[in-house]
């Protein structure tokens, strides 16, 4: 592989791999974000229990 190809190849692989570092720690250092979390009850007709 020519020099071109190493330095195209390392600045992809280099950008690609801190953006996914950046999510990552933009995922992981949120905080108070517990009390934004919401769920729901899924209730489905073979869960039921029909008393």
């Amino acid at each position: 592989m020519t020099i071109g190809g190493w330095i195209i190849m390392i600045l992809s692989v280099g950008s690609v791999t801190s953006l996914f570092v950046w999510c990552i720690y933009k995922v992981l250092s949120a905080e108070g974000e517990e009390e934004k979390i919401h769920g729901f009850e899924v209730e489905t007709p073979d869960t039921r229990q029909d008393d």
